[in-house]
């Protein structure tokens, strides 16, 4: 009798403890689009490198030896 039962109850109690909490379902979210902004100092800094170089070609080094 206990070479009929215990198989039996080893069978219902793993089928149980598999099928407890019931499914689980998946959702997958979507990926988050990533916007780079554009920078807004992108064209101050070649305006004062070229008003740098401007004013040195400009001004020149007038060292008059007479």
């Amino acid at each position: 009798m206990k070479k009929f039962f215990a198989p039996l109850l080893a069978l219902t109690m793993t089928s149980t403890a598999a099928l407890a909490g019931g499914p689980v379902v998946v959702v997958e979210e979507g990926q988050p689009e990533v916007v780079a902004e554009s920078p807004r100092s992108g064209w101050i800094v070649p305006v004062i490198i070229g008003a740098v170089i401007l004013c040195a070609v400009a001004c020149g080094n007038d060292d008059n030896e007479g």
